[in-house]
């Protein structure tokens, strides 16, 4: 068994640093159509939550849109978030390398973005080569924290929920990859603001990823062994 686990990956603060990016675009487009919204506001609030929820609790709190603005804001900010891509994304420190090290497993990026976004992002990084499969919120029609997303991934890939691991930096994700009964390791970035949910497995820094897939990959390997010598 040379690869038990299938790895899925969130991609926004996870694979590439594109929040402050976001945050600052948001910041930009959004006070254009009447919703106050601050840079800082989405890294401390909505981190890796769905735009249209954050433009309805918005909307709750200020002004109600129509669904023409809705649809105009959020080309806007589609469309300003792309050139900011293209010229400023950076990946995520260490995460190339973790990559690397990581060639044998099978992987996935599992994001509540759309998939225009998730290949651009893995263009301007030079993350496309390791990854083949790409699921998108928006093609799927169900968004993190629902744990369905990370379970139609699982299926597509052919792996069982048990022989996943989730990694992902932000709350939402981490409750999706619980909640669908997979392994979970949280990419806490902010140690300091954030606490890692009982069961998921904390990591600071990508450096740190592989590590803590093989060991997670060697308990699957024990489990397995173990159940087929009681079987002998």
């Amino acid at each position: 068994m040379s690869a038990p686990l299938c790895l899925l990956f969130d991609s926004d603060g996870t694979l590439v640093d594109s929040e402050i990016l976001l945050a600052e675009v948001m910041a930009d487009v959004l006070p254009r159509y009447g919703l106050p919204f601050t840079a800082a506001q989405y890294m401390e609030e909505f981190r890796g939550i769905r735009f249209l929820t954050i433009v309805l609790e918005l909307e709750s709190r200020h002004r109600a849109l129509g669904d023409t603005q809705r649809q105009a804001m959020e080309g806007a900010m589609r469309e300003l978030m792309e050139i900011r891509m293209r010229e400023q994304l950076m990946p995520i420190s260490g995460m190339a390398e973790a990559l690397e090290a990581l060639g044998e497993y099978p992987r996935a990026v599992v994001s509540n973005g759309p998939e225009r976004k998730i290949r651009c992002a893995m263009e301007c990084v030079g993350f496309s080569h390791h990854f083949n499969h790409l699921f998108s919120a928006y093609s799927l029609g169900v968004w993190k924290p629902d744990p369905a997303l990370y379970l139609k991934a699982a299926e597509v890939m052919g792996y069982p929920p048990e022989r996943c691991v989730v990694i992902d930096d932000a709350a939402v994700g981490v409750a999706a990859g619980l909640a669908a009964g997979m392994q979970v390791i949280h990419l806490n970035r902010f140690p300091d603001l954030e606490a890692t949910p009982a069961g998921a497995m904390t990591i600071h820094h990508a450096r740190e990823l592989p590590t803590a897939v093989e060991r997670l990959s060697r308990q699957v390997r024990d489990i397995a062994f173990t159940l087929q010598r009681n079987i002998q």
